[in-house]
């Protein structure tokens, strides 16, 4: 493997909502926009939209893109993207912010193994979120 060689989760929005996603995303995660390119005059049903963009949060990148045909498939929970929380508070902060607009598939509660809760995003991406656990 190269320096140059990356795995980047890449999500893909339908009807023009890849921006605002990523702009909650960036201020919820605290995180920020690498590269933004839109699409321009030639696409004109999607001037304007996001082409592609990459942003950073918790660490990681991800790429984000308005799709320009309409798809019959959307976000699936089977894949989903997973958060370490330093804190039950931070944790009940991020499942709030998550939920709102959005669904539940665990509710957050302390399932044994952890505090943990499982949603779908108002943007239908799905988040498993955790307390890491304090070893002492």
């Amino acid at each position: 493997m190269t320096d140059t060689q990356q795995l980047l989760p890449h999500l893909m929005f339908q009807n023009g909502r890849a921006e605002e996603a990523m702009n909650f995303y960036v201020e919820l995660f605290d995180g920020e926009v690498l590269m933004l390119q839109r699409y321009g005059d030639e696409t004109p049903d999607m001037n304007g939209k996001v082409q592609i963009a990459t942003l950073r949060i918790a660490g990681v990148e991800l790429n984000v893109m308005d799709s320009p045909v309409p798809h019959e498939f959307d976000f699936t929970p089977s894949m989903s993207l997973s958060f370490r929380c330093e804190s039950e508070d931070e944790l009940d902060r991020m499942y709030q912010a998550l939920l709102e607009g959005g669904q539940a598939m665990m509710p957050k509660n302390d399932y044994g193994f952890a505090p943990f809760a499982w949603l779908n995003d108002r943007y239908g991406v799905s988040w498993q979120l955790n307390v890491t656990p304090h070893h002492e």
